[in-house]
């Protein structure tokens, strides 16, 4: 069957736009199991949508076929965005809203989308690609590998709960959620900035984060409530974004914040609300001191570690240039890259934490996958570790010195889902 690809223009008001994006909303919710959609967020969608400038594209069947209509058969949407690289804010493609219909699988749609997004995105110069997946087994084809993870935990707060010696030289306040926001958008934006593998908020985060509307259900979010957390100089930094949940728990939606000390101040509060005996949040900081500032470090229990962010290197010196290094050295890097974008052997040469990467004839001293590059390229996923796994070929010797040398000591974090 010849599908109909095309781009929607979200800023086209003609009868047949309006018909085909409210289709493919509802396709995009229908793909993820999700209710249909409402006029008020079909509104909200489009509005980010423009705001955020998402190229929106789908895969329609033909007019006259049995089925067809303005509701595609798949759908997917990218917008550009930043990512910290840890030397830079380094543009980003970011992939999203990726869906088909269960009725037209294994047809080449993804295929075809992703590809020419991918292209695309090189065409414009973007260095590297993302997206958080659904499913761990769809995208390293298309040289994505996990490079963030998601650490979920559980922290008892019933009584006895105590830090070993911790006293909040700040202090906590409660704001409404669009009072609180200028106060969470500035903290972030600083996170942003300082925060290795921290990817940019898109334009629907306001909304979330103010209450303006619940994506999980339909019109405001009446449920979060907002901690944010000053210093000892009245300074806000650091913020919470938490509801009530059942069984006396409380679910923490985001959490960021500039100093331990404010990061412990925070689970402090959370930590003394009335009634409440757990709290839970899903993207913990790897670094959070929490557990080892607890007089019982028992008190807090890991229920999920998934992947998070996927990263896909499109432009290999660009990329490798942009992320700090651990130690001085120089290996030649052969990336097999079934798309091309990054394929080719690459001779790297690191001092005093910088790259630089050329294109090399060299005999390569260490092979990799575009797949296991989007992985180690933030240092979350050590190279002996892959290497143990088979993904990092070449003599034993060079492997060690390109892991000295790419192995970063502190991790790289995102909590952005999109």
């Amino acid at each position: 069957m010849d599908y109909d690809f095309a781009i929607l223009d979200f800023s086209d008001e003609s009868d047949e736009a309006v018909a085909r994006r409210r289709g493919w909303v509802g396709a995009v919710l229908r793909g993820f199991r999700d209710p249909r959609p409402e006029d008020e967020l079909i509104d909200r969608w489009v509005r980010h949508y423009r705001a955020d400038e998402v190229v929106v594209r789908g895969a329609w069947l033909p007019e006259g076929e049995f089925g067809a209509g303005p509701m595609p058969v798949a759908t997917y949407a990218s917008l550009d965005k930043t990512l910290n690289a840890g030397r830079e804010l380094l543009p980003l493609r970011m992939i999203t809203d990726v869906t088909t219909s269960a009725a037209h699988r294994r047809r080449g749609l993804l295929r075809r989308m992703i590809e020419d997004d991918l292209d695309d995105a090189v065409a414009k110069g973007v260095p590297i690609a993302a997206l958080t997946a659904s499913e761990a087994t769809i995208y390293g084809r298309w040289g994505f590998g996990p490079a963030t993870f998601r650490h979920g935990v559980d922290v008892n707060t019933t009584t006895g709960f105590a830090f070993r010696s911790f006293t909040d030289p700040g202090r906590v306040e409660l704001l409404e959620p669009a009072e609180a926001w200028p106060h969470v958008k500035g903290v972030f934006d600083t996170f942003h900035a300082r925060q290795r593998g921290s990817v940019d908020w898109p334009a629907q985060y306001e909304d979330m984060h103010t209450g303006a509307y619940d994506f999980n259900g339909s019109g405001g979010n009446r449920k979060i409530r907002t901690a944010v957390h000053l210093d000892d100089g009245r300074r806000v930094d650091g913020f919470a974004i938490f509801k009530h949940d059942e069984k006396d728990t409380v679910k923490v939606d985001e959490m960021a914040a500039l100093t331990p000390q404010a990061q412990l101040g925070l689970w402090s509060f959370l930590a003394s609300l009335d009634r409440v005996k757990t709290v839970t949040f899903n993207i913990v900081h790897p670094d959070d001191p929490l557990m080892w500032a607890l007089a019982d470090l028992n008190r807090v229990k890991t229920t999920e570690l998934e992947e998070f962010l996927w990263l896909r290197v499109l432009d290999v010196p660009r990329a490798l240039e942009a992320r700090p290094w651990a130690a001085d050295g120089t290996v030649v890097l052969e990336v097999d890259d079934p798309q091309g974008h990054g394929a080719g052997r690459f001779l790297a040469t690191t001092r005093d934490g910088v790259a630089t990467v050329t294109r090399t004839d060299d005999e390569a001293t260490v092979r990799v996958t575009a797949e296991t590059l989007g992985a180690l390229y933030l240092g979350n996923v050590p190279v002996p570790q892959l290497r143990r796994a088979g993904r990092v070929d070449g003599a034993d010797d060079d492997v060690r010195r390109f892991a000295a040398m790419a192995d970063l000591r502190e991790p790289a974090y995102n909590l952005t889902g999109f």
